[in-house]
């Protein structure tokens, strides 16, 4: 059965343009989503066009297989897995196909993001208004779907309101589209001898008596939940005019949003546009010292013109302090509340909007619930909107294996029944003993309600189907929706019957029948259900397996766990053109494989089911998904579940090569330092065979190195050889503190001028510096997997430097990569991990260290002149994830007149030996004119490019043939 199913899939590839993948590796990255689901699929599609689909399809007919679509594949109820054929649309179909301003309607393609479409709306003053928490990475086809809502839903309303018409092949592979019907139209349409017209005699068939149509109104949600998506919608189509006296037309559409891709195959998405929202804006960030409270005051709030009402509570707010990122975001907390209302106001009078936010608080300080009310404007909105957004990833930060669940979070009430129904619903989850988590759209009746549960635990298992059952009746009781947004999935599609009625599931079950008789699409989803709790990411009850580590995972409970902690949310599929860096390979090629969840969903699969005794890490896949991880550390930072997947590269490395051995360029790259040491004593020769094409053409090709790449050029006279004769000058006797620098191993031999601007810089600026003798940083080890000898390098530094490192006496770095060895890889590596500790809290890199002092004081604007100066930086990956670029943007505008602002770059691409390597040389290069290079070429030539990362610069030199300066030499210049 084996060999002829793997001939079938031979044969479809080859009669696909697009691609067509069934090796394990593939199928065990797509086996998940979001949810707690994991089911291998026999295949996974990347069509390239229409009659791709057309193939598929007749295929999964003639093999009686079924078809799951998927875009960015962040469902939370299992949407997305299945054991027939994944049909990802997210690569190809990406296309804008028509604007048109002056009917407000947008036509595109199912895999284009939903920030990035507004992104090209804006200059029409449109946008496509559901706003999911999503948003940065998840795509139209998904959205509808789903039919997503988000935050905005109580001003603007959900995906189905926006939805005209779709373009949708069916499953007979006929085409069909759907759209707005007058009755004379529908009427004909059930007289087509196609399936189409069996379609729409069917729904007539079976919506048409009064008598159903009253039955499905007392059954189904109440109407003025807005958030609702429980079945098939069959309640939106009997308020048409062809069952009724309406102004409503009749629009399959209706059904089809929500339907989760188990009707039809939608190529085409047409979509009512918003007009641009006003551009005044106030948040008031109600905080609270219950939940309770938070929810009274919801219903305080919602008579005022709110745009968003979200909740977070305590357990969201607690996750943020472990991220970097977030810990910027959620600045504006006050105290350790039990729950914030994020209300954000509108206008586009800013005195008006100042009104309404004032009035806003008068309610709230009257009805005294609320203890602290903070103002937000402008950024700080964003940030806060962002750290509410991060919820769901930020609840992958619960360290161990009790996470929180995905089963009852989408239950959605009317708003007077909301109160008594959270009450309700606390006391059920107290008679489990739970604490369950609150979060999202207070305002609009749902929360997104999560138990925390070991769904490793068989006991566990039971206690998420009881819960989710208890759910479903009381919803049922209120009259609410299971699913307000994210869709019924696998998790609670066993649970429709329920909320609709016997009688109404039927209807919905002989319509999937009618639109999919051979039930090709998304079997298992809505109709005839997988059961709830079967085919979870974990087996029940088993053994969970002893990964040893040389780096010590120990903070996450292993590095099994750490892999563990990507829920699926995707944060990691962002595009470059919405920001951020995460994850710059992925960007690249638009492949999942290539992104962080891919990679963390590849090491839980290998780790967990390698067979015991075996190396878990030596496969040949591992090696193949984690190869083209620039190790930026972006995932450290932009991940929500702060996935460490740079940390867990450099541990598979290590432990695949101790098996497989070390290969001479990995040897090279990992001892450069010695090598570039020998160089420096034959510079001339050695800078000589580097630019001179012949001899650097072999040298080349004998390391696998890229044709194209130039090689470094190394220093005459290397920075230590300079701080033998260092005259610790100051200009005044009276310093204002004592610095250790730390020399690395990149400014020492290959950026030696920059080290003596450094040492310039900070004499000038009156610090006394002190050198003592260390080892090398330790990064290229790191980067190579070559641990013990990096262990070896961070021991000896720890030991060095744990007794003169202090907050009186910190240590500074030059170059990033180097420098947060200290901070982050030291405490994995190092024997004395306490005194590493200790040395990262007052470890900095220059620019985080003279940015401090700006604030003290202690440096000053008038130290520098005032010739005028324009400035473009890019900053290196490692500062953007464990540090913060503003640092570099602040110093580098304190001179009077200099003007620097910062490139949006992400990643450059070049990360280490990775841009050096032919393998890697396209995919380095596609990284850096995602942004990087474009924005460099648009700088005049008197514009100063500036770049802290060694690599960076030479990768803007190969990119742009443009010279970058490290900040200290710009500002050394710039020095009085």
């Amino acid at each position: 059965m084996t060999k002829v199913v793997s001939f079938n899939l031979k044969t479809l590839s080859n009669a696909l343009d697009g691609e067509l993948f069934f090796d394990n590796l593939m199928k065990s990255i797509y086996a998940t989503d979001a949810s707690v689901y994991r089911r291998l699929p026999l295949a996974v599609a990347y069509p390239k066009h229409e009659t791709d689909l057309k193939v598929l399809i007749a295929f999964a007919n003639t093999n009686n297989i079924t078809l799951i679509p998927r875009t960015a594949g962040t469902s939370l109820a299992g949407q997305c897995v299945g054991e027939g054929i994944v049909v990802d649309v997210s690569k190809h179909f990406t296309k804008i196909i028509s604007i048109n301003k002056e009917a407000r309607t947008v036509t595109v393609q199912p895999g284009i993001v939903k920030d990035y479409l507004n992104l090209q709306l804006k200059p029409y003053g449109l946008f496509f208004s559901p706003d999911t928490s999503t948003s940065n990475r998840c795509m139209i086809g998904g959205m509808v779907g789903n039919n997503s809502s988000g935050t905005t839903s109580i001003q603007y309303g959900v995906t189905r309101d926006k939805v005209l018409q779709l373009k949708t092949i069916l499953s007979d592979g006929s085409d069909a589209v759907f759209g707005n019907l007058i009755p004379e139209e529908f009427h004909k349409k059930t007289n087509l001898t196609s399936l189409e017209g069996n379609i729409y005699k069917t729904i007539y068939s079976e919506l048409q008596s009064e008598t159903v149509r009253n039955h499905i109104h007392k059954e189904f949600p109440k109407p003025e939940i807005h958030r609702r998506n429980t079945g098939y919608a069959i309640d939106k189509l009997i308020d048409s005019d062809v069952f009724k006296e309406s102004s409503k037309p009749f629009n399959m559409c209706n059904l089809l949003t929500g339907s989760e891709g188990t009707l039809a195959f939608s190529t085409e998405i047409t979509l009512h546009l918003d007009i641009l929202p006003p551009t005044e804006r106030v948040m008031v960030a109600a905080h609270f010292k219950s939940i309770e409270d938070a929810l009274i005051a919801t219903t305080t709030c919602m008579q005022h013109r709110l745009y968003l009402c979200e909740m977070m509570d305590k357990t969201i707010l607690d996750c943020t302090k472990n991220n970097l990122k977030q810990q910027e975001n959620r600045q504006f907390v006050v105290g350790d509340p039990e729950a914030i209302l994020m209300c954000e106001l509108k206008s586009n009078d800013k005195t008006d909007v100042k009104i309404q936010a004032e009035t806003l608080i008068n309610a709230l300080e009257t009805e005294g619930l609320s203890y602290a009310n903070v103002t937000l404007i402008d950024n700080d909105i964003d940030k806060a909107i962002e750290l509410r957004k991060a919820g769901l990833g930020l609840l992958g930060n619960i360290i161990g294996d009790k996470k929180s669940a995905a089963c009852i979070e989408d239950t959605a009430v009317a708003l007077p029944d909301f109160a008594n129904y959270i009450n309700e619903f606390t006391a059920l989850m107290k008679g489990y003993n739970q604490k369950a988590i609150y979060y999202a759209h207070a305002g609009a009746g749902e929360l997104h309600l999560r138990p925390v549960l070991n769904l490793k635990l068989s006991k566990d298992v039971v206690l998420f189907r009881k819960i989710t059952t208890d759910v479903a009746h009381l919803v049922k009781k209120y009259g609410g929706s299971m699913s307000g947004e994210h869709g019924d999935g696998i998790v609670r599609a066993e649970f429709i019957p329920l909320i609709i009625g016997d009688a109404n599931y039927n209807i919905v079950k002989r319509i999937k029948t009618v639109f999919d008789p051979n039930n090709i699409f998304n079997a298992g989803k809505i109709v005839d259900a997988f059961p709830m709790d079967e085919a979870l990411r974990y087996v029940p009850d088993r053994k969970e397996p002893e990964i040893k580590t040389l780096m010590d995972f120990s903070a996450s409970e292993g590095i099994l766990r750490q892999a563990e902690k990507c829920n699926g949310s995707g944060d990691c599929r962002k595009p470059a053109e919405l920001g951020g860096t995460m994850c710059p390979s992925y960007r690249a090629t638009r492949n999942e494989k290539d992104v962080t969840r891919a990679r963390a969903n590849a090491l839980r699969e290998f780790l967990t089911n390698t067979e015991a005794g075996k190396n878990p890490f030596n496969h040949e896949a591992l090696k193949d998904i984690l190869d083209l991880c620039l190790s930026c550390k972006a995932c450290l930072n932009e991940c929500p579940s702060t996935v460490d997947i740079s940390s867990m590269k450099s541990e598979f490395l290590y432990q695949y090569q101790k098996e497989n051995g070390f290969s001479l360029r990995s040897k090279l790259f990992a001892y450069n330092n010695k090598a570039n040491k020998l160089s420096t004593h034959v510079s001339g020769l050695t800078n000589f065979l580097f630019k001179t094409k012949f001899t650097s053409d072999i040298i080349k090709n004998a390391f696998g190195i890229a044709e194209k790449r130039s090689m470094p050029l190394v220093s005459s006279k290397s920075l230590n050889k300079y701080i033998k004769n260092f005259d610790n000058k100051l200009v005044n006797k009276k310093y204002i503190k004592t610095i250790h620098v730390f020399v690395d191993e990149f400014t020492n031999l290959l950026d030696t001028p920059i080290g003596l601007d450094a040492i310039a810089l900070l004499q000038g600026l009156n610090y006394d510096l002190k050198f003592v003798k260390h080892e090398e940083s330790g990064r290229a080890f790191i980067s190579k997997g070559f641990l013990e000898q990096a262990k070896d390098c961070a021991t000896k530094n720890v030991n060095i430097y744990k007794d003169l490192i202090s907050e009186d006496t910190p240590l500074v770095g030059i170059e990033p990569s180097a420098i947060f060895t200290f901070k982050d890889e030291y405490i994995m590596l190092a024997e004395d991990k306490e005194a590493a500790k200790q040395i990262a809290k007052h470890t900095f890199l220059i620019e985080d260290f003279l940015f401090s002092e700006v604030e003290k004081g202690n440096i000053t604007s008038e130290q520098f002149h005032t010739d005028q100066k324009v400035i473009k930086i890019h900053s290196h990956c490692h500062q953007k994830a464990m540090s913060n670029q503003l640092s570099t943007f602040k110093i580098l505008n304190l001179p009077k007149n200099y003007k620097a602002t910062i490139i949006p770059s992400g990643c450059c691409g070049m990360a280490g030996s990775f841009g050096y390597e032919k393998e890697h040389y396209e995919v380095s290069m596609t990284v850096g004119e995602q942004t990087l290079f474009p924005a460099i070429r648009k700088a005049a030539s008197n514009v100063i490019i500036s770049a802290n990362g060694t690599s960076c610069r030479h990768q803007i030199k190969d990119g742009t043939d443009r010279e970058a300066l490290h900040p200290v030499t710009i500002l050394r210049r710039a020095l009085l």
